[in-house]
């Protein structure tokens, strides 16, 4: 008879540990961590002062024959006066000579691809502003 009642008292503990281990409470879903959103950064507000009276943008430098080429983004025509602006560069000349493809004009459109004899160094990416 002690036998019998030993596994009794095994099974008792096993269907103890078995409701013990139900009992354990789901996850609520609203009890979950909400993961805070960084704090948005400040917008800069770009200025359209420049924006309205650009011309173009430098894609090439020529050091020994000091010319530019530049992608034309609206009309310019010799005689005109520029102002090129970059991180070192801020200078302004009038047009004395324009070319495309090595033959001179005297007026360029937009979306021409020109040189043009400068006065100073210029870099990639400096703007050409029509003052």
């Amino acid at each position: 008879m002690p036998v019998k009642k030993k596994k009794k008292a095994v099974l008792k503990k096993k269907i103890i540990k078995k409701k013990n281990l139900k009992k354990k409470p789901a996850i609520k879903k609203s009890a979950k961590k909400t993961v805070k959103k960084p704090l948005s950064k400040k917008k800069v507000v770009k200025t359209k002062k420049n924006k309205e009276n650009v011309v173009g943008v430098i894609t090439h430098y020529f050091p020994k024959v000091r010319a530019a080429v530049i992608k034309v983004k609206s009309p310019i025509a010799i005689g005109d006066t520029l102002k090129i602006k970059g991180h070192t560069t801020d200078f302004t000349q009038t047009i004395s000579s324009m070319q495309i493809d090595r033959v001179a004009i005297t007026v360029a459109k937009k979306g021409d691809e020109i040189g043009l004899l400068v006065n100073s160094r210029v870099r990639k990416q400096d703007v050409v502003i029509k003052p």
